[in-house]
């Protein structure tokens, strides 16, 4: 492997559902950040460290910017806002629509976005342009990129379909070129800046999204009570799946338990490939009325960024209805 020459983050950002976790998964060659059709899947910014030739990029997931209509939802877009604030390169990733005709022009919610984003950093941007692979009519991209470049100044436009891995390699050559000279920031095998139990929690968290529909999936939240190895290698967790009221309780649960099963299932699975050992994998649904709306449950969750942190700036002079996004999936 190159020595590394140079260093730096990146941040990911732009409304829900254009794929950004699906860039970051393409980026490292593993699924480690869930993903789902539902909106807000992405709660707070998850790290994930790529050797790049010579450089080494910290690569920051960042919540898709939503009209915040809970104290959740006003801190995801908060962690959103302080990786944009903090990295040294932004990519804004945009996305073309389910199904494509002319004439394409750029979502409103993005050029308001993107409008303060330029405004009130100097930090390098490069336009991302996801979901290339649905348009068959490749002419009616350059309109669409037309519409985001049009007064504004870009690092580099790249257009990708993250879900197929085609043209990630340049957004990480585009990234590596504007990231400053400086010495490695982590040793050579750190994947991400998260514990384990962070990414047990997360993957309990995504066969709900994907299996349920309305409220439910915007109301779960997850925690980990127990998270041990045996002698013999077996890692045996256990993990409370957080609700709102009893009708989403039994929604998880299911008839007879089958529904709590198959998320055991799926998320035992996952857990396992990325330890690479056996998981025994236990359970447990509670109904925590508006835990959204509590501070202290936020904090409790890991999901609020802290008293220190709460003076960044608000997004302001944004028709937050125009974020607003039907279900896609984030790819």
């Amino acid at each position: 492997m190159d020595e590394v020459k140079k260093s730096g983050t990146v941040a990911l950002v732009g409304r829900s559902n254009v794929g950004k976790s699906t860039l970051l998964n393409a980026a490292l060659a593993l699924p480690l950040a869930i993903v789902s059709r539902k909106p807000q899947t992405t709660r707070d910014r998850l790290l994930g460290v790529v050797r790049h030739r010579d450089t080494e990029i910290g690569i920051l997931d960042t919540p898709g910017f939503h009209r915040a209509r809970t104290k959740l939802g006003k801190e995801m877009n908060r962690h959103a806002r302080r990786a944009a604030k903090e990295a040294d390169v932004v990519c804004f990733v945009v996305s073309l629509p389910p199904k494509p005709k002319a004439p394409l022009s750029p979502h409103p919610g993005d050029l308001a976005l993107l409008r303060q984003i330029q405004e009130n950093e100097e930090t390098p941007v490069i336009l991302v342009i996801n979901k290339v692979d649905l348009l068959r009519q490749k002419d009616l991209l350059l309109p669409f990129i037309a519409g985001y470049t049009e007064g504004r100044t870009f690092a580099a436009v790249v257009p990708i379909s993250a879900q197929r891995d085609d043209g990630v390699t340049r957004v990480l050559d585009e990234v590596a070129r504007l990231l400053p000279e400086g010495d490695a920031r982590f040793d050579e095998d750190t994947l991400t800046d998260r514990p384990l139990r962070y990414f047990a929690a997360e993957y309990v968290r995504e066969p709900i999204l994907k299996a349920t529909s309305q409220e439910v999936p915007h109301a779960v939240a997850i925690t980990v009570e127990r998270f041990s190895q045996r002698a013999n290698g077996i890692v045996d967790i256990e993990a409370t799946i957080h609700v709102e009221r009893n009708g989403q309780k039994r929604i998880i649960i299911g008839e007879k338990g089958s529904g709590l099963k198959k998320v055991g299932s799926a998320a035992r699975e996952r857990i396992e490939a990325l330890l690479e050992r056996q998981v025994n994998l236990q359970l447990f649904v509670r109904v925590t009325a508006g835990w959204r709306e509590r501070p202290a449950s936020l904090a409790d969750f890991g999901l609020a960024l802290g008293t220190e942190e709460l003076a960044v700036a608000p997004l302001e002079g944004i028709d937050l209805d125009a974020l607003e996004e039907p279900e896609n999936e984030d790819a």
